[in-house]
């Protein structure tokens, strides 16, 4: 359904309090950048182990905020902003309790793996413990919200705020809600997005992959499939794609990013989904191969520092290959 069909029903209560759901690559920089906004922020996942790798991640973004903030999108706000690091870990509580989590909060970004039976589980139980006008939001990266919305239990109140990752640089938040969708609660989360330095991008339909994941993922699908096809090396593809085009970065780096196990659950669904296409068939192997480098230790770098941390994706770091001079020459 268009943005303009969604039905408008009533107002909602100001966001103050935010429960971000799944402490991962991306809800890790989702939680810190709304405390680093002025909201409260209720980090919830389902071990200690998480939460604590989550908080060592907002300790290293604050310390990357003094470093280069203001050579970071979303930190390149009005110094009366008042925006502070330190003030914004004081923001940010870390729980594996849902009722603790949820119970107060006002909106709801859900960042849990892309996985359809997991995501309809957990939209059960929060919906038992967030309050009646908490807005649910989802951060999937392919999946429609009109997949979960019965799920949700609340489907007026529930929409995709879609971020980009790294969402510091890439701070766009797409908005789409689907045929349910209150338009009042659309319009609230477009200003939630800009509330967080986002710039909100109205999405007027459901789309698979919103605009960016629409672009991105047969790019990734097209290069990984030429490494797993025996055409090239990830280098020859990187730096290909580098050269000729004048890009920062290649398709192997973005998927070092992104994290494989990420891609991967994007790759396995959608090859499925697809799988009497040529482009399924190329997901579904794809996929395979990102099981068997996943397997072999291998997860991408993610919000990492590719210079220092030790890590293992489809480069090895740290000092990977195309932090070389000689990388492109």
């Amino acid at each position: 359904m268009r943005r303009t069909a969604l039905r408008r029903l009533t107002t909602t209560p100001r966001v103050r309090k935010v429960a971000v759901i799944g402490a991962g690559t991306l809800g890790q920089q989702v939680s810190f950048q709304a405390a680093l906004s002025g909201f409260d922020v209720a980090l919830l996942d389902t071990t200690e182990k998480r939460l604590t790798t989550a908080k060592q991640a907002h300790e290293r973004f604050a310390r990357l905020f003094v470093e280069r903030g203001e050579k970071v999108r979303a930190w390149r706000v009005p110094a009366e902003s008042s925006l502070s690091p330190q003030a914004a870990l004081q923001r940010i509580s870390y729980t594996t309790d849902v009722d603790e989590a949820c119970g107060d909060s006002d909106l709801l970004s859900e960042n849990v793996p892309e996985v359809p039976a997991v995501k309809t589980t957990v939209y059960a139980e929060l919906h038992a413990a967030a309050p009646s006008h908490c807005i649910f939001t989802t951060n999937s990266s392919t999946l429609l919200p009109s997949d979960f919305a019965a799920a949700t239990g609340r489907p007026e109140r529930f929409l995709a705020l879609h971020f980009a990752n790294p969402i510091f640089d890439g701070n766009i938040g797409e908005v789409m809600g689907h045929a349910s969708t209150d338009e009042a609660v659309f319009e609230q989360v477009v200003q939630f997005a800009r509330d967080i330095h986002m710039v909100p991008i109205r999405i007027e339909k459901e789309q698979n992959g919103y605009i960016c994941n629409s672009l991105l993922v047969p790019w990734l699908n097209s290069a990984l499939w030429l490494v797993t096809s025996g055409v090239a090396s990830p280098h020859d593809v990187d730096r290909t794609w580098m050269i000729t085009m004048g890009a920062p970065k290649g398709p192997m780096q973005v998927i070092d990013v992104i994290g494989l196990e990420t891609v991967r659950n994007v790759f396995a669904h959608w090859g499925e989904v697809m799988r009497d296409d040529a482009a399924g068939k190329q997901m579904l192997a794809n996929a395979a191969f990102l099981d068997a480098k996943l397997e072999a230790g291998c997860a991408g770098i993610k919000t990492g520092d590719p210079s220092s941390d030790t890590a293992k994706g489809m480069y090895d770091y740290p000092g990977p290959a195309f932090m070389k001079d000689d990388f492109l020459g």
